[in-house]
């Protein structure tokens, strides 16, 4: 059995629960990598990662390099002494350092590889309507995702699920994913399969403005599974016209209902206690929404303050 000295690197929520599960299990962890520390807030106040303030209540060695290819950071690296790093919701790593420990450097990924590589497996599982998702560890090479498998496991996605309860459980199955991974590597008894290379492949590309978008014109399945694959963040968003007001919403939670109609797509329907806008195939009545500079909302407490015009519309 190989006496493991390890190097973790991650910096959301995600990896912290990953990160406890190994040192509960008392692996040795000789340094944790996590992103420096970013003025938030209107006092530009320094934050701390989710990563960094778990680790310094276990006295844990942190580094926080801008530049993973800078030599002063890579001395430190190297003096380090590690034999295996474990790299969970971090950015890419330069050959240099994913290539330095003697066991390598292996990820979890948060989707049933090869599907799903990228910066958002979570969140685009949900958004195309897949009815399964899972998580991977893989050696890193030098692409993004693509290194042989090592362990593999899925779970089914409900049909209600949103992307921050996919999310949760997702980051316990993948720290009991990382220990059973460790375990084959420390034990020597690691065995490895390349990623097939499937031609209709699926990518979990970054989130942005434009994709985060609730285009009103596709079915209602797509929307439904739009608003709750990015639910409850980065939140599916667009835009309401209402009389002289033009407003960019957020959309956090909706119920669908099949239905036969002729309304105008984006077509509103607003009374004391609902919200429902006209889609192909129904409607998508809004259970939880934001308008700018308000906070999130139920959609009743929304209703006893703002009123929707006739020609209300979402675009």
């Amino acid at each position: 059995m190989k006496h493991l000295r390890i190097i973790f690197m991650g910096t959301p929520d995600f990896a912290v629960t990953i990160l406890k599960a190994l040192v509960k299990n008392q692996y040795q962890i000789v340094g944790v990598i996590t992103a420096p520390d970013k003025p938030a807030g209107r006092g530009r106040k320094l934050n701390e990662s989710a990563v960094k303030q778990y680790a310094k209540t276990q006295n844990l060695n942190i580094l926080q390099p801008k530049n993973l290819k800078n030599d002063t950071f890579l001395n430190e690296l190297k003096h380090l002494n590690a034999n295996l790093q474990i790299v969970v919701a971090f950015r890419m790593l330069p050959k240099i350092v994913w290539n330095m420990p003697e066991l390598g450097t292996f990820n979890l990924h948060a989707s049933l590889l090869p599907n799903y590589r990228g910066a958002a497996p979570i969140n685009w599982a949900i958004i195309n309507g897949e009815t399964k998702t899972g998580v991977s560890t893989f050696f890193i090479d030098e692409k993004i995702d693509t290194g042989d498998m090592i362990l593999q496991e899925e779970i089914p996605i409900l049909d209600n699920e949103n992307a921050g309860s996919l999310h949760d459980k997702l980051m316990h199955l993948g720290s009991t994913l990382v220990i059973k991974t460790v375990e084959l590597i420390e034990t020597k008894n690691v065995k490895t399969t390349p990623q097939t290379q499937p031609t209709n492949i699926k990518t979990a590309y970054k989130l942005n403005k434009d994709n985060c978008k609730i285009n009103w014109q596709n079915n209602i399945d797509l929307i439904y599974n739009h608003i709750r694959g990015l639910s409850p963040y980065p939140a599916a968003w667009c835009t309401l016209t209402n009389g002289d007001d033009v407003l960019d919403v957020k959309i956090y939670e909706a119920k669908k209902e099949l239905e036969d109609h002729s309304k105008v797509p984006g077509t509103i329907i607003a009374s004391k206690k609902e919200l429902k806008i006209a889609t192909t195939g129904g409607y998508i009545n809004i259970t939880e929404m934001k308008l700018p500079g308000k906070r999130t909302m139920d959609i009743k407490s929304l209703l006893n303050g703002y009123t929707f015009k006739e020609n209300a519309r979402m675009l």
